[in-house]
């Protein structure tokens, strides 16, 4: 598997907001974020796709939303509620090719779309 921005992210190759950081995963804010709190948790290990996850995978994968919910906890969500999302392959939805969970919260599901207008509210 080739480096993806994520890998670079993880080496600090690039910039980002980093939430939260451990030996097993990174989580950082997502700079094109669709709800009001949008954040990434990512695994330091590189895999591909979901259809790429093995048994193996298991305690790193399970990790990734550990950390979802305490970053949630940390930014003042967790009470209200939140949504993880994790994408695979381009018909789902998969854009970068390590996978990720998305973590979006900080408005009731179904309410309309995140605008820019609305970014200016809540930064």
């Amino acid at each position: 598997m080739s480096d993806t921005i994520f890998t670079k992210i993880i080496n600090k190759e690039i910039p980002a907001d980093i939430l939260y950081e451990d030996d097993m995963a990174l989580a950082f804010k997502d700079i094109n974020p669709q709800a009001p709190v949008h954040f990434l948790v990512i695994p330091k290990k590189a895999i591909a796709t979901i259809n790429d996850i093995t048994a193996d995978d298991r305690e790193v994968v399970g990790h990734l939303s550990v950390v979802a919910a305490k970053v949630a906890s940390d930014l003042g969500v967790a009470e209200q509620g939140f949504r993880t999302v994790m994408n695979c392959n381009e018909f789902g939805g998969q854009t970068v090719y390590h996978i990720h969970l998305h973590v979006l919260a900080g408005k009731p599901l179904g309410w309309p779309p995140y605008t820019e207008d609305m970014k200016k509210h809540v930064e």
